[in-house]
């Protein structure tokens, strides 16, 4: 059996399809593809596919992963070409990698967001950004289907900052406004978040921004998951959690002759 880890997207409009509507979609593309899929055992034999940490439904992503099993060995590139081509715009497969090591799940511990909020001045944003880390903790709420819970926000983010708007042109999922976008301010916020329980999303956070600085945005903001991977307390960023897989696929070095076999004299080991 092989198994291969993908990296996929939710880009536009399909931010809105919700995890269950993309294994659906998924399913029929390792159809179409004809993948040969292994399969559970039992009365419902289902295909053996595993999704690590989905991004909430209304938010885009370019940093989703999941993981397939095959009967049959495949090239990973290849596959990715059959699967993007049959899955929706949008929902785009963007790379591919054979596992070889274990644990996938568990290097996904934190997230980079970017959120777009339409209608914020950024200097309003950074002051709200300040505020928010100055404190040693920020409670919001958030309804369950246990009801109303209240939580901290600050605990879980490792990183937040606002950036230019200008480098953020083209981003996925980004709204404008309806009436010449130019003329309405924008701010742009960068978020790294720890995945702990429980789980804080960008939505808590913009809670907790409201709390500190009474910051609210005049439309929904725009969210869009950049990264999704191991957090380096040391630069502060996410790093590429397929990237030990990549790293074990690479041919281990050739083994530099001793020294025995380097001074060996002329005619050695002839008759």
């Amino acid at each position: 059996m092989q198994r291969i880890r993908l990296r996929y997207t939710k880009r536009g409009r399909l931010r809105f399809t919700s995890h269950r509507d993309f294994q659906r979609a998924f399913e029929r593309a390792l159809r179409r593809a004809e993948v040969p899929m292994a399969y559970s055992a039992g009365f419902t034999p289902h295909p053996k596919v595993s999704y690590a940490n989905a991004a909430p439904t209304g938010t885009g992503s370019e940093a989703e992963f999941l993981e397939i099993a095959l009967v049959e060995v495949c090239d990973p590139d290849k596959l990715r070409e059959l699967l993007d081509e049959s899955l929706p715009a949008g929902l785009d497969i963007i790379d591919a990698v054979e596992a070889r090591t274990s644990g996938l799940a568990d290097r996904l511990t934190a997230s980079e967001w970017e959120l777009r909020l339409d209608g914020v001045e950024p200097p309003a944003a950074e002051e709200a950004v300040a505020a928010f880390l100055a404190a040693e903790s920020v409670e919001v709420e958030r309804r369950t289907k246990n009801g109303l819970r209240t939580f901290d926000a600050r605990g879980a983010v490792a990183g937040l900052e606002a950036v230019p708007p200008a480098g953020t042109e083209g981003t996925e999922g980004a709204r404008s406004w309806p009436d010449r976008p130019g003329d309405r301010p924008c701010a742009i916020l960068r978020l790294v978040v720890r995945h702990v329980t429980p789980a804080v999303r960008p939505d808590d956070v913009l809670s907790g921004l409201r709390a500190v600085a009474d910051l609210a945005p005049p439309v929904p903001a725009a969210v869009t998951r950049l990264a999704q991977g191991l957090f380096d307390e040391e630069s502060g960023t996410v790093t590429d959690p397929l990237a030990p897989d990549r790293e074990a696929a690479r041919p281990a070095p050739p083994k530099a002759a001793g020294p025995a076999a380097a001074k060996a004299p002329e005619g050695a080991g002839t008759a």
